[in-house]
């Protein structure tokens, strides 16, 4: 069994749209006198690893945290009593205009966990099929099929910078899953 943290206080520093931040003071396991941790708060997410033969559906978009346009895995925050399969069907249909027919939670991982709490689900889709896409209104994104040769040549010659389509690509082209 897991050693339990216990919260002592916690004190909302900032609340945005997107994310909020918390400081916290708290007895972790193993520890005999309190710390402080700030926390950024921020919802689960699902992440698509659609595939059709080796070939992989990615989606291009500016970021402007990073200052450049991105190649990386469709992927969206869970709305409110959504299940993580819920928000994989709709952003992949939202952000490419595709379905699938076949699906499969495959991965689960935190980021980034010294200071966020998003956890990440990464589904694989099969049978994809394509359709129309519908953006959010800030959104500007390309949709391109990646064949295997191609995106395993961005892997390694490291021009993915995305951390999910990173983790999960390098997870998939080791593991080689079925759906």
């Amino acid at each position: 069994m897991t050693p339990r943290r216990r919260t002592l206080k916690s004190q909302p520093l900032f609340r945005g749209r997107a994310f909020a931040v918390t400081r916290e003071t708290v007895l972790e396991p193993g520890q005999a006198r309190p710390l402080e941790r700030d926390i950024v708060r921020h919802g689960p997410s699902a992440v698509i690893l659609a595939a059709r033969g080796g070939a992989v559906l990615m989606v291009r978009q500016y970021r402007h945290a990073a200052g450049r346009a991105l190649w990386e895995l469709p992927a969206g925050t869970l709305e409110a009593g959504e299940t993580s399969l819920a928000c994989a069907r709709r952003e992949l249909r939202e952000e490419t205009g595709y379905r699938a027919r076949r699906w499969r939670r495959w991965l689960r991982f935190f980021p980034s966990p010294g200071l966020l709490d998003e956890e990440m689900f990464v589904y694989l889709a099969g049978e994809v099929a394509a359709g129309a896409s519908r953006p959010e209104a800030d959104e500007r994104i390309a949709v391109r099929w990646f064949p295997a040769r191609d995106w395993m040549a961005l892997l390694d010659r490291r021009r993915i910078y995305d951390g999910k389509t990173l983790a999960a690509l390098a997870a998939f082209r080791a593991a080689r899953p079925r759906l």
